[in-house]
Order: C-alpha cells, then structure tokens, then sequence
C-alpha cells in the first residue's frame, strides 16, 4: 500500500462516489424537517452498513446525529471528519429533481453546503479501506442541525460530536473548500430579538402624546450598526417588524441584531453593551427588551490548530500536493465547538464550490476526488 495505491483507488472509486453525491442532494433535508433530515441520515447509515463499519445513532428532536468508523479496534489515535446533513432552503423551491449537473459543476441544495463535504469523508473511507488501510480508526460525525446553531438550546448534537472525537490526533470538518486554503479561525455569532414597547397615539400627536416604539427601534439599529470592524465585532440589524398603520404612533417595534465576534472577551463585551442598551431610551415612553436569541462561540486562533496546519502542509508538499494557506473566516460552525473542546482541528476542507445558501449553490464535481486524495494522503501519513 502507498499514498500512489491509494489515490489510484479513490479515481475508481469516483463514479460510484459522484452518484452518491447526487442521490444525497435529491434527498431534501432542510433544517428541523426531522422526518427528512433523519431519512437523510438512514442514507448515509446503510452506506456504513455496506462497508461494515461500526455504526451508531444520537437521537436528536431536531435530526439524528449518525457516526460511521472504520477500523474501530485500531491502535493508533483515531481521525475524525465531520460534515451537517441539514440544508436551509424549504422543500421544492430547487425544483424537481433538485439536482442538476453539467459537465463540470453540480448544482443543487447542499452540494458544496456540507453534503458534498459528507461525501468527501465516506470516498476518503472507502478508499483507504479498499487499499487495504488498517493503522487507525477513521470516524465520520455527520451533523443534523448545524445550520440552526448545532441544537442551539440543548447543544445535544454539537456536544455528542466533541464526545465522540475525543482523543482524535486531528478533526477535519468539511465544510466548503476554500482556493488553497484551509480555516484555523471564525468568528462566533450572537443573536439577539429587540423589543420595544411604546404608547399609541395619532401620527398628529407625535409632539405632544404617544412614544413611537419604530422610532425608538431606529435610533438603536443605528447604533448597533456602527459595530463593523472586520477583523473584531459586526453587527447587522437586517429584520424589522412594527406599527399598525401611517397614522398611527407604534406600541409595539421588534428587529433582530446579528453580531459576529472573535474572542470570548468581545463576547462578553457585547453581552454588557446589550444590557446597556435594554436600559438606554431614547424616546420618552418607550421600554425595552433583549432577549438572546442565538449563539456560536467564536473559534479561536489557538497553536494546536496551527500546527496541524504545519503539519498537513508538511505532508502535502511531500506527497505532490499545493500547500493550503492558513485563513480566517467569518462565519461559524462546528469547528468552534470541537476546539473549545481541546480537539486540534481544522475546517473548510470539503469540496469547492460557492453560492451557498441560495438558489445557485454549485460545487466543482472533481474537487469531490481531490479533497478525498488529500484527506486520505494526511491519514496515510500523519
């Protein structure tokens, strides 16, 4: 066996594996649809059974978490990878099939937005099993609720998949490649509903009687709009609802602000500057409430995640493979949680591809072989 024997075997492996990519995008599986997301699940179930890996389920109210690990008696520290089966556009809006491929692309929901990386951890699997690999167990974690903040009340499946990893020499998460990259950072997100309560009164009689709970809301989406540091703290305030009519002061104003972060210090600044706010008026008359909605804790640049960078490079420059530029990104995702967990990791090494959650989302059909060459060339070597 060698890294040569193993790709050979990933290229046959390819039309097999590109079928299975698309049945799994065929199987629509939006977020908190338990039903579709667990029929998602029970797809990538039998194909661990066909290969006899060991498998096992954590039943989630959201969608069921599904683990598949080869080698499992192995030796040597495990891997593991990890993808979200879950997608966020509602059934039938992609039409019917939802898939579609030409020549060089596939297009559909969750192609490159994680069910693409999902089949780039099963090909790597199976390629390094029909090559004969044996030296350490190789664990694929596949998520069922990411796209929601990963059982954001309970954090069930997030901490099911920390669990399940531990001792793990590395963690790869598949989320989409990225050009010669790899991520080593992303922010963290904090969402918050605002509510404002005013007094009604005729539009007439704003000078004199009433506090207009919309005007109240638009002096603070202002100031939570002025948080745009790229590198730190952003917020957006992007849905706004209010009023009963245009002559008619506002009772009632409610918009969500979205922050993104990147250390837990900046977390705790917005959760103090958020109390702040609640208590601030702006119009006389009016009252507040902030209620945390949401949250993703930020993944931090730690040195573990840095060296597993160093060292992936190091094998990829040996075995004919580009080197990936360690990045920064600005959306959240599993790997915050797996590193606040001690567990060296890395993210974004699925397939490319782009315009992720939207209509257009399409991935690059041979990045499915060469996101799998490299895993399975880590795995080989590390």
């Amino acid at each position: 066996m060698s890294c040569q024997k193993i790709c050979e075997t990933i290229d046959e492996l390819y039309p097999e594996y590109l079928k299975i990519w698309e049945s799994a995008c065929n199987i629509e599986s939006p977020t908190m649809d338990k039903k579709r997301v667990d029929e998602m699940g029970n797809f990538f179930l039998d194909i661990g059974k066909k290969h006899g890996w060991d498998t096992e389920v954590c039943e989630s109210e959201t969608g069921n978490v599904v683990c598949l690990t080869m080698n499992p008696t192995a030796k040597k520290e495990m891997i593991s990878l990890s993808g979200h089966m879950d997608t966020v556009h509602p059934v039938g809006v992609f039409g019917y099939p939802p898939v579609r491929m030409d020549e060089t692309n596939i297009y559909g929901p969750g192609v490159v937005d994680c069910k693409g990386g999902i089949i780039v951890g099963l090909l790597t699997m199976a390629g390094l099993e029909k090559a004969g690999y044996t030296d350490r167990p190789v664990r694929l974690l596949i998520q069922s609720d990411e796209e929601s903040g990963s059982g954001k009340a309970t954090q069930k499946t997030i901490n099911y998949i920390c669990q399940k990893a531990q001792g793990s020499r590395a963690f790869f998460n598949l989320e989409g490649a990225i050009e010669n990259s790899v991520c080593v950072q992303r922010k963290g997100i904090l969402t918050y509903t605002v509510k404002i309560t005013g007094i009604e009164a005729h539009s007439s009689l704003c000078a004199q009687q009433g506090a207009n709970a919309v005007a109240e809301a638009a002096h603070k989406i202002l100031e939570l709009e002025k948080f745009k540091n790229h590198d730190g703290i952003t917020c957006a305030c992007c849905v706004i609802h209010g009023g009963k009519g245009h002559n008619t002061l506002a009772g009632n104003c409610e918009f969500v602000a979205n922050f993104r972060f990147t250390t837990e210090e900046q977390r705790q600044f917005i959760a103090t500057y958020m109390q702040k706010l609640e208590s601030t008026v702006y119009v006389d008359g009016c009252k507040t409430q902030v209620i945390q909605k949401g949250f993703r804790p930020a993944m931090e640049r730690v040195q573990r995640n840095i060296e597993l960078a160093d060292t992936i490079n190091k094998i990829f420059e040996e075995n004919g493979f580009s080197k990936l530029k360690p990045v920064f990104k600005l959306g959240g995702s599993d790997a915050a949680q797996v590193t606040i967990a001690g567990i060296p990791c890395l993210d974004n090494l699925g397939v490319k591809g782009g315009n992720g959650h939207t209509l257009y989302e399409f991935a690059v059909k041979e990045s499915l072989k060469e996101g799998a060459k490299r895993l399975a060339t880590v795995i080989y070597n590390i």
